[in-house]
Order: structure tokens, then sequence, then C-alpha cells
């Protein structure tokens, strides 16, 4: 090799390094970006209506202080007093159950089916997952201020984005070829619409699990409502994971009311997930994003690894993204156009 290719393979080794390094960094823009761009949507409709960008920002984020207040004087000290009931209650509820569990084990199992695996060996096996899981946590919450932190950086950067986009989109477009840019003009604008479309989505989603839950949990009587309906609403933001983390709470208060109302929440989460799988999604999501079931996996794992918690909330729409700038420019404009050598 040249020194030309030498000098130019170690700038870009160093640039990896450096993207490595920045990556929680960059991970917290690419968070901005999606809520700039989802707010963007409200302001472009808004112009529509012969207001200046000024003014429609204005209305767009005192609209959503509004709703806010609202929402913050109306629903959140119940709920904060549910969780906090939560909170004490679910061990007990976990200790009945395991309770429960044991004399099914010694009455049934261990009788009648002597080598079925009973809880107390499952637990064993577990142990090393729940420690795990544990650490996690106190790491979470002793890393609290710096998510208060990140979420002021979120929203700033959030801000200066939606209030003039232009020049860092300009900016963006610059570091491509000059004969390339108008192409990545036309991904970016892609890619805007595939978040914007991914965010209308997801809210629907979470709304419909929200109200539905609510409904069903109001009816068979289990207590926390509220709080049930919220986690399960905001937890569906995560795909396969969320859904069930959301059921476990529910079940296992509704098992310390009555054994009975477990199965009944069981059989309604079940429910609730099926209308969403089979009728919600290909409705809300068909003409909005297609991700294949298996890439949503895979995306969930992947940017879990390299981003951690925040990685696995931001999966989706970093898949978003990333499905557009391959089918535009790996597919299209590079192997699509691949000929045969003559």
């Amino acid at each position: 090799m040249k020194i030309g290719q030498w000098l130019g393979l170690i700038a870009l080794v160093a640039a990896l390094y450096i993207v490595w390094q920045v990556r929680q960094l960059m991970l917290l823009g690419f968070t901005a970006i999606v809520l700039a761009t989802a707010l963007n949507g409200v302001v472009q409709r808004l112009q529509q209506s012969r207001l200046k960008r000024g003014w429609a920002v204005l209305l767009t984020l005192m609209t959503l202080l509004m709703i806010a207040l609202v929402v913050g004087v109306l629903i959140v000290p119940n709920l904060i007093s549910q969780l906090a009931e939560l909170i004490t209650i679910f061990p007990i509820a976990l200790t009945a159950i395991q309770q429960g569990i044991d004399w099914i084990e010694s009455q049934i199992l261990d009788p009648y089916f002597p080598n079925i695996p009973n809880f107390n060996w499952i637990m064993t096996r577990l142990q090393p997952f729940v420690a795990n899981l544990s650490t996690q946590a106190f790491i979470l919450f002793a890393n609290s201020i710096n998510a208060l932190l990140e979420l002021f950086v979120v929203l700033v950067l959030t801000l200066m984005l939606l209030i003039n986009p232009q020049p860092y989109r300009q900016a963006f477009i610059r570091c491509f070829p000059a004969f390339y840019r108008a192409r990545v003009d036309e991904v970016l604008t892609l890619c805007a619409t595939g978040l914007e479309h991914w965010t209308k989505g997801a809210l629907i989603e979470m709304m419909f699990i929200g109200v539905l839950s609510g409904i069903g949990l109001w009816f068979l009587q289990v207590p926390l409502v509220l709080a049930h309906a919220v986690l399960a609403g905001v937890l569906n933001f995560i795909p396969n994971l969320g859904p069930t983390l959301s059921a476990i709470f529910p079940i296992a208060i509704a098992f310390l009311d009555k054994p009975w109302k477990a199965v009944a929440v069981l059989v309604l989460y079940i429910v609730i997930q099926n209308i969403e799988s089979y009728w919600l999604t290909p409705t809300v999501m068909a003409s909005q994003v297609a991700l294949l079931p298996a890439i949503t996996l895979t995306a969930q794992f992947f940017f879990t690894t390299f981003f951690g918690a925040l990685g696995l909330v931001m999966a989706l729409p970093l898949a978003v993204v990333v499905k557009a700038w391959i089918e535009e420019v790996l597919f299209k404009d590079i192997l699509d156009r691949w000929q045969r050598p003559t």
C-alpha cells in the first residue's frame, strides 16, 4: 500500500474509534431528531395555514405545554400514588404466587409428575439472571441524575432542530460529494417521512393498548387500574419485550386479590395483544412503516448491545432510518446498477 492509502486507513480507523466513543451522545442526538421530526410535521401543517414558522413552532410548543399541564394536574398525582402502591404490593403478590406454586407442586406435581422440574429448580437456574437484572436496576437508579441531564440535552437539541432545521440538514448533506448531494436530500426526506409515520403509528398503538387494558382491568375490578393501563401503553413502545413486562404486574396484583382474576388478566392481555398483532398493527402500520418481525427483533438486540437501555427504546426508529438508507443507497444506487463486467 502507498503512503496515501495508509493515511486513509489510519484516518478511517481513527474516525470509527471516535464514533464509538461518542456513540451515546450520537444516540441522544438521534432521539432529538426523532422528536423534532414528529413535531415538525405539526409545524408544517400549521405553516400551510399561512402561519410563519416561528409562530407555528410557538403554537405547537404551547399546545404541548397545555396538554402536559392538564395531564399533570388530572392524572399524574393519582398515577404516582398508584405506582408507589404497586411497588409496595408487588413483592407481596410474588410471595403469594410462589406459595400457590409450592402448594401445586406438593399436592399435584410431586405425587403424579415427579420428573417435571419444580419451581425451586427453575428459580435456581434463573438466579444468576435475576441477580444481573437487580444489578442493572441499581445502576439505573444510581445514574438517575445522569438520565435527567441527558433528557435536558435531548429537549434542548429538539428545540434547536425544530426552530430552524435547514442549516443542520444542509451541513449533513455537504458531508457527501457534490454529485450525490441531491440524492442524499431525497433519502433524508424519506427518513423524515418514515419517522413521522412511525411516530403516529406508535402513539396510536400505545393509546389503544392503554385504553383497552384499562377498560378490561376495570371490568375485572383489578386494583390500581390507572397504573397498569399507563404501564401497558408505555411499555408497548418496546415491541416483543414490553407487552410481556406490562402483563406481569396486573397478573401478580390480581392473584393477590383473587387467584381466578390472574387467569382472567392473562387471557385479557393475550386477547389484546392478538387484536394488536392481527388487526391494529396491520391496519395502522401497513401504510406507515413495514418492518419484518425478525428485523424488529434483531434491531432490538443489536442496538441494545451497542447503546444500552436507550438503544432498546430507540431500536425501531433507528431501524426505520437504517432500512431507508440500505434500500435507497445500497440496493437502488449500488447493487441494482451493478453491471456484470463484459
